[in-house]
């Protein structure tokens, strides 16, 4: 006689087939559901830079380039330099003060606010993520940020700035009478929910660059990781690569004693504001040695793979024509003739920067300015012209 289960087995049975049935491989919800943060931070590094500044060629580029920076002081340039060819430096200065009140000149341990350079650091984090499936770039940001009031945004629209958001620096401001103190991320997203600006285009149909964009980016890797971006950037970027005089600003820390004040053109200090408090966009701090390791980490797959930065470095904004464009965290200079720049520059209050790459040859220009002054987004292409002994190319961006 064979023996029936008991009623109660059969039912437990039945659901656990239900459940697997419902969690299937072949379910979209499950496969889009991101697993729990969990890697371990590789720990400190120890990243010595190379020098190449012998020779009759380097000496002649040293000179011609010290001239050229000492004409650009006398028009107001106060700041760090830093040139890079196939991963040695072969030219570094520093030109002015860190601290002009208290006479500390600028050195290298001078940490200098990044400004916009930032949303590469915070791309390239949210690229991590991806790479290691903790999160879909493709997918909407509501299925990770429940909250968020557009449907239509996914996270690859807010890394290539296609997502029709209004920039947060604009709006706050009319939603909060006190604009002189600092915000965190949180804050500007509950009053991004709060209030829902209106989007200034359908999702994905344009390109506008939008500090929104990266502001929600840097409150989403938190909610995907559990960390605080700060952490989260001192843990798996900066220790690692060896970037000692780079973090994330806080407002109720204030900056380390090495750090760059940010002046105006007329040497007054920049205060804080609302939008200060607010990572993601801006708010790195960093020094030309330290952006170097970060610019030769991406030759040695440090922190992303080949893929994953090709995938970075693909323009992604078609509607109109010409040589400018937008990848993942990046902007670009995309040639007829198949070369591409990598870049990008920034500007937040008295603070104005360059990133230059031209990733082909492995040649880097970094500029670093804590005195207001709009010249630096034109040298660029004078460093190059020098260094490479040719006359200047065109079609550099020379704004912010």
């Amino acid at each position: 006689m064979r023996r029936l289960l008991p009623t109660h087995t059969l039912t437990t049975i039945l659901a656990v087939i239900i459940l697997i049935a419902c969690h299937s491989k072949t379910d979209p919800v499950s496969a889009r559901t991101p697993y729990r943060f969990h890697d371990a931070p590789a720990g400190p590094g120890n990243n010595p830079l190379s020098y190449d500044t012998l020779g009759a060629e380097r000496q002649r580029v040293i000179h011609e380039l010290d001239d050229y920076f000492e004409s650009q002081t006398r028009i107001g340039f106060n700041g760090s330099v830093l040139v890079g060819y196939k991963g040695n430096v072969i030219y570094e200065r520093y030109f002015g003060y860190a601290n002009k009140e208290g006479g500390r000149k600028l050195n290298v341990n001078s940490s200098s606010q990044l400004a916009s350079i930032s949303k590469t650091f915070t791309g390239a984090a949210i690229l991590y993520l991806y790479q290691r499936k903790y999160l879909d770039i493709n997918e909407p940001v509501q299925h990770y940020l429940k909250d968020f009031p557009y449907p239509n945004i996914t996270i690859k629209c807010l890394l290539d700035h296609r997502s029709g958001l209004a920039d947060y620096t604009k709006w706050v401001g009319r939603y909060k009478k006190d604009t002189r103190t600092p915000i965190s991320n949180d804050e500007m997203m509950q009053m991004m929910i709060k209030y829902k600006p209106a989007l200034e285009f359908r999702p994905n149909t344009r390109f506008k660059y939008c500090n929104t964009n990266y502001a929600v980016l840097a409150y989403l890797l938190q909610e995907v990781t559990e960390m605080n971006y700060n952490d989260f950037m001192r843990k798996y970027v900066f220790e690692p690569l060896g970037m000692k005089h780079t973090f994330v600003y806080n407002p109720k820390a204030g900056l380390p004693v090495n750090a760059a004040i940010s002046y105006n053109h007329r040497w007054q200090r920049e205060p804080d504001m609302f939008a200060d408090g607010v990572w993601g966009d801006k708010g790195i701090y960093s020094t030309v040695e330290d952006m170097y390791r970060w610019d030769q980490s991406f030759y040695h797959n440090t922190l992303l793979s080949n893929e994953t930065i090709e995938l970075a470095y693909g323009p992604c904004s078609f509607e109109k024509p010409g040589i400018k464009n937008y990848g993942l965290g990046w902007r670009m200079l995309c040639y007829p003739n198949g070369n591409k720049i990598i870049y990008h520059n920034g500007w937040w209050h008295g603070n104005n920067t360059s990133f230059y790459r031209f990733i082909k040859e492995n040649f880097t220009i970094i500029i670093l300015g804590n005195k207001y002054c709009n010249a630096i987004y034109h040298q660029a292409p004078h460093v190059f012209s020098i260094v490479k002994g040719t006359p200047e190319i065109s079609g550099f961006d020379t704004e912010d």
